[in-house]
């Protein structure tokens, strides 16, 4: 079993002056971009940094989403949406409850924000990822991802989500395109589900290439107790490494190198 795959990072996550990430050379490693709409980075307003730093450093915000854009566009990276819970202090990496119409609305204003500089820049969205914590609580609820797949649906692209989850399941029942990831630097339970974590802990360099290469040669993803489970019936995947991972450009390359093999 070989699984065709594409690289994706998600990325524009700094704010103002403070970087996430090396997104340059990240960029130049990678198939998708998965952009920050603004929620959990890439904001237009932060109370903290608007008191400290008034309109010196207000200006320059959004243009993150906008020099990101740009980066994509130069190095040919197809580009999705990234949209969060309001959650900036916790950097959208920490649950919160919220109605499934509430959450489209959410989603809405944020795709919204970054097609606006898609558009710009004579570009389409690809597909849309949720972030962080609500991407974990749309994998589980069924309404909630049904209401993550409708704003995908509204602005015709693809979701990407984890296989197996309610969040195929939704794009199955609404007829949109599926993106199955799996995550390169994240852990796995025994029982398969993705761990999310508010600060990524660095990994191996030689455990990153061995989970990869299991997950190319015979679809297996790999759980924290050294389990081997299949990912399903999948024959496609696209392999997740963040941004603010310790080792990260390092770690797209490798990722990058094994993919570009394995398609071969």
């Amino acid at each position: 079993m070989v699984i065709h795959a594409t690289v994706n990072c998600d990325m524009g996550e700094g704010y103002s002056l403070y970087a996430m990430g090396d997104d340059e050379a990240l960029m130049k490693t990678i198939h998708l971009a998965n952009i920050a709409c603004g929620f959990h980075a890439s904001s237009v307003q932060w109370f903290i940094l608007q008191v400290l730093l008034l309109m010196r450093l207000f200006r320059r915000d959004f243009a993150i989403m906008d020099k990101t854009v740009k980066l994509a566009k130069e190095n040919g990276v197809l580009i999705g949406a990234h949209p969060s819970l309001p959650d900036r202090q916790g950097f959208g990496r920490r649950e919160m409850a919220m109605e499934p119409d509430e959450l489209a609305s959410c989603f809405v204003y944020q795709v919204g924000a970054l097609s606006g500089f898609t558009r710009i820049h004579g570009l389409e969205l690809n597909h849309l990822k949720p972030h962080g914590a609500i991407y974990g609580q749309t994998a589980r609820s069924l309404e909630l991802a049904r209401a993550a797949v409708v704003v995908a649906k509204a602005f015709n692209v693809a979701f990407m989500g984890l296989a197996n989850t309610c969040h195929q399941k939704a794009a199955n029942e609404l007829h949109v395109p599926f993106i199955a990831e799996w995550f390169a630097d994240l852990d796995y339970t025994e029982a398969g589900k993705l761990i999310i974590t508010k600060k990524h802990t660095p990994i191996a360099l030689e455990e990153v290439k061995a989970r990869v290469t299991r997950m190319l040669q015979d679809g297996l993803v790999t759980t924290q107790g050294g389990k081997y489970l299949p990912i399903g019936n999948v024959k496609e995947v696209s392999i997740c490494v963040h941004s603010d991972t310790p080792g990260s450009v390092e770690i797209a390359e490798a990722v990058k190198q094994l993919v570009d093999q394995n398609n071969a």
